[in-house]
């Protein structure tokens, strides 16, 4: 099926799970849209979350997606289940992926960091225990790796401090598998797995949720198998020229235009 696939963020960390999606369905369009004027989602009720998220769904509808991906994990913890009640194309999110994957653990001790809501929420504990009740997760909100990412700062020495200072007590737990529970964290990867030790496995919820939207595409026959060459679009609320630059340092694809969205207005 020669329609585009709907991804949206808070802002530029969904990035992440475009890059994964255009690495492993190649021959797929995506129209992407990052709330960058409201960004971020994780300090936010679930009442605004739930609001934000029927908007961005409205507005993708209207580029006739065929399916549609929560890359946000804040977004997928509080709306998922309203936008699946709201639109008639399939959605899936970036929690339940990565919570299988990390339940594939060798000692059934798994750390969980994310955003507050995303914890407060306890998304994450809740599909892990689903997969096997005996698991022991740990988590914990690391709100400043947001911003850290926003800026760039992927290798600096501040990153390198806030990192140690949010998971230094963590590795008393002796957890082998830790969830990067936001789709910016995978950005810091290099700070986080030299902070954890190479015996933690690292788990990228947007790689796992890139394998699952190709499954469920041929599942139910949506692929594209038309050989035609992929179309991406891409829409922000505000912030174009920085939306752009960070594209174009992580995407496998020229980001040329960018779009602004009046988004209230859905």
């Amino acid at each position: 099926m020669n329609a585009p696939i709907g991804v949206f963020d808070s802002g530029i960390g969904g990035l992440t799970v475009a890059k994964e999606i255009m690495r492993q369905i190649p021959g797929e369009s995506l129209v992407y849209f990052g709330d960058t004027a409201r960004v971020p989602y994780g300090s936010k009720s679930k009442n605004t979350v739930c609001k934000y998220s029927k908007q961005i769904a409205k507005f993708l509808l209207t580029q006739d997606v065929k399916a549609i991906v929560i890359a946000c994990n804040t977004a997928s913890a509080l709306a998922r289940e309203e936008l699946e009640d709201m639109v008639d194309v399939p959605v899936i999110d970036v929690v339940q992926p990565g919570a299988r994957m990390a339940a594939s653990t060798k000692n059934n001790k798994i750390g969980v960091i994310g955003t507050q809501s995303t914890i407060k929420s306890g998304i994450y504990e809740s599909y892990l225990h689903k997969i096997n009740p005996e698991l022991t997760v740990v988590s914990k909100a690391c709100p400043l790796f947001v911003p850290l990412v926003e800026e760039g700062l992927f290798e600096d020495r501040i990153t390198e401090d806030v990192v140690s200072r949010y998971l230094h007590d963590m590795k008393e737990y002796e957890i082998d598998a830790l969830v990067l529970g936001c789709t910016h964290y995978p950005l810091l990867r290099g700070v986080i797995g030299r902070e954890m030790g190479e015996s933690v496995k690292l788990v990228n919820p947007a790689y796992e949720t890139a394998k699952s939207l190709k499954d469920l595409l041929k599942e139910k026959d949506l692929l594209n198998v038309s050989g035609e060459k992929p179309e991406h679009k891409f829409f922000v609320s505000d912030g174009v020229d920085q939306f752009r630059s960070f594209a174009n340092s992580i995407l496998p694809y020229q980001v040329e235009n960018t779009t602004v969205v009046d988004i209230e207005s859905y």
